[in-house]
């Protein structure tokens, strides 16, 4: 259950089985009025976001997506393609045929391996179809490559010279359960869209995986053909079953398959001699978002072997090295970090932080034979920026976000609970507390934010625009917990809420408030709870089984866990979480379901959800709206036409976020 990029997630799944097109119709919001923002709030400049970076392979150029957010701090509906000079000697930003459109959007970066062209994506607005586009290195010579008729991801050159992708012919959608879900008519019983391994020789696309598999992420081999992590069938549904394959002519060949259910795999990188797959495996709630030990794996077939058994953390990307060294990108508690693991698994740090660094590859862009890394980098209180340079030794390449600031102090938190060490973070506003009346300690009233997932963290992300910087400017602390569940303390504390969603977790979480009024003048008597996804389904749940929190908002929660196995998209990831399915044993979903104790809440909760959201039906969220209504408990609701699994559209995201202010200062002021 992951989420949309302006606030934490549910779990995933490519075509909606649901229809709900119904509910838009009846339940379409309207804006709020714009005198519900308080004058206080003092917008900031946009912030400019970086959705992906690409580094040449002579070290001499980083190839970028980039464009200005809408004030929320969503992600950019107007996108270029900037390549900017390494020594800083210049950047230019390539003129695309499409102009300056929304969802004229380029994506997935790629160099030749001369580092002369530069290949991308580029949407055409209104479908769902790509082309292929390259530029040469200094943004002249712009040439149409190829169109296809459907989604392209992950654009690669290979050593040959050819263009290699994953492409979904016809495709009904956009690539991920986090999509808008295709409309539900016609027979759903026929196979859907399968996204396979293509390559392009110059003249035409050739597929190298079949037509029966939904290929997820791959790599190539030094000595020719693939691998890749795959499934039949639906590819937003069967993540969580897929197994690694390789593809080099003929019927695929199975290298791995997960020992359980409680086993995914993800972000297979092939050794630069061609002898070794890596990956990373462990549960993840959805594809993305990544965690897990490190194997590895012998190419020509054995067994796999986790060289890092134990870990107390999870890695989330790897990547090879230009001497063949193996590279991870690690979440430890508080702290990002980049390594270097030896045969045996033991790591050498090369970088560790309180930051989020982002790039393709171990967390950060690396393109051999240069030793110059790329990676997006910012914290809760320095925006976005791109640095360069080894890794461990980087500077800012870019300083556009110079002009941002972030009204907040960071602490990280560690606390005890049921005999683990738990990690959150408290970000207070700058401004000092106000006196209660009568004298009453000066205190902070404080939103506990449930990131995503539930197998996510909530990791150091900018805090100075949207929502978080109206809230901090309007007076209330955030808390943002890692309770049980999530990543960055090893895979044992991942699994710790397998078969006991919403009660350890939430033990963990209300220990931390406690840690976070010990550490903070806290008003207890002011406590507000959110999340979108796993976080909307705990402030459902939540409020079912403690008075403490005087407001909710609910994104794109669960009511239900028994009537949610049949209407979402992904039911494949309720397996290793409930250990079977609903139909074998209905008890233990009831156990976790807010529906099952909604009789005991009290708090107010507004809720919204987008109308195509296939990982968390917006039914779900209607049945919680009803049950309060019915029970005389304040609520509101809102439904977003159009909207997948959280909102990208800017007015929808404004508008829900106005109404999440006004929300919680009726209750909490």
């Amino acid at each position: 259950m992951t989420h949309a990029p302006h606030q934490p997630p549910c779990p995933r799944g490519p075509r909606a089985r649901f229809g709900v097109a119904a509910l838009a119709v009846l339940l379409t919001v309207a804006p709020l009025p714009a005198s519900a923002a308080v004058a206080a709030d003092t917008p900031a400049p946009p912030l400019h976001r970086f959705l992906a970076v690409a580094v040449a392979p002579d070290g001499t150029a980083v190839a970028s997506i980039e464009g200005d957010s809408p004030p929320s701090g969503a992600a950019p509906p107007l996108r270029d393609l900037v390549i900017r000079r390494v020594d800083g000697a210049g950047a230019v930003t390539v003129a695309l045929p499409c102009g300056r459109t929304p969802q004229c959007w380029p994506a997935s970066p790629a160099w030749s391996p001369d580092g002369a062209r530069l290949a991308f994506t580029l949407r055409r607005p209104g479908s769902h179809a790509r082309s292929v586009y390259t530029v040469a290195a200094d943004g002249g010579a712009l040439t149409k490559r190829l169109d296809f008729d459907g989604t392209i991801t992950a654009l690669r050159f290979g050593r040959d010279g050819r263009l290699t992708m994953l492409a979904t012919a016809g495709a009904l959608k956009e690539v991920g359960a986090t999509e808008a879900g295709a409309p539900v008519t016609g027979d759903l019983s026929g196979p859907p869209p399968e996204q396979r391994i293509a390559v392009w020789d110059g003249a035409a696309v050739s597929f190298a995986s079949p037509p029966d598999l939904y290929v997820y992420e791959y790599d190539a081999a030094p000595g020719g053909g693939f691998v890749g992590t795959a499934a039949p069938g639906d590819g937003d549904n069967n993540w969580w079953v897929a197994k690694l394959y390789a593809f080099a002519g003929g019927a695929p060949r199975v290298l791995y398959a997960p020992p359980d259910e409680r086993h995914q795999i993800a972000d297979p990188r092939v050794s630069p001699d061609g002898r070794t797959v890596a990956f990373i495996g462990g549960l993840m709630s959805d594809f993305g978002s990544t965690g897990g030990d490190i194997f590895t794996l012998p190419l020509a077939g054995g067994a796999a072997r986790d060289i890092t058994p134990g870990m107390s953390a999870s890695a989330t990307a790897l990547g090879w090295g230009c001497g063949g060294e193996l590279l991870a990108r690690l979440l430890a508690g508080d702290q990002t970090r980049i390594v270097r693991l030896d045969s045996a698994g033991a790591p050498t740090i090369l970088w560790s932080g309180q930051e989020t660094v982002s790039g393709e590859g171990a967390g950060v862009s690396l393109a051999c034979p240069s030793p110059v890394t790329a990676a997006v980098h910012e914290s809760f209180t320095a925006a976005p920026e791109i640095e360069v340079g080894a890794i461990g030794a980087w500077r800012d390449l870019t300083a556009v976000n110079r002009a941002l600031d972030a009204p907040v102090r960071v602490k990280s938190l560690t606390w005890t609970s049921d005999g683990h060490a738990v990690q959150g973070w408290l970000l207070t506003p700058l401004a000092p507390p106000k006196a209660g009346a009568a004298g009453a300690p000066a205190t902070w009233p404080m939103i506990t934010e449930v990131h995503g997932g539930p197998a996510a963290a909530s990791t150091p992300t900018f805090a100075g625009v949207g929502l978080n910087r109206a809230l901090l400017q309007r007076g209330y602390a955030l808390f943002r917990p890692n309770p049980r569940g999530s990543f960055g303390q090893g895979e044992a504390f991942t699994q710790g809420n397998v078969r006991d969603l919403g009660h350890g977790d939430l033990r963990d979480i209300l220990a931390g408030i406690d840690a976070a009024e010990r550490a903070a003048p806290i008003d207890e008597a002011r406590l507000g709870l959110t999340g979108g996804s796993y976080g909307g389904f705990m402030t459902m749940w939540a409020v079912t089984q403690t008075h403490r929190f005087k407001a909710g908002v609910a994104a794109a929660g669960i009511a239900d866990w028994l009537s949610y196995y049949g209407e979402n998209g992904i039911d494949q990831w309720l397996i290793p979480y409930f250990g079977t399915s609903v139909y074998d044993d209905p008890a233990v979903y009831a156990r976790s379901s807010p529906i099952t104790f909604i009789k005991a809440v009290k708090t107010p909760v507004f809720a919204y959800v987008g109308a195509d959201d296939v990982e968390c039906p917006s039914p779900q969220t209607q049945e919680f709206w009803h049950a309060l209504r019915d029970l005389g408990v304040p609520t509101e609701l809102a439904i977003y036409p159009g909207e997948g699994h959280g909102l990208r559209d800017p007015a929808h995201v404004a508008d829900s976020e106005r109404r999440t202010l006004d929300w919680f200062d009726r209750y909490l002021k």
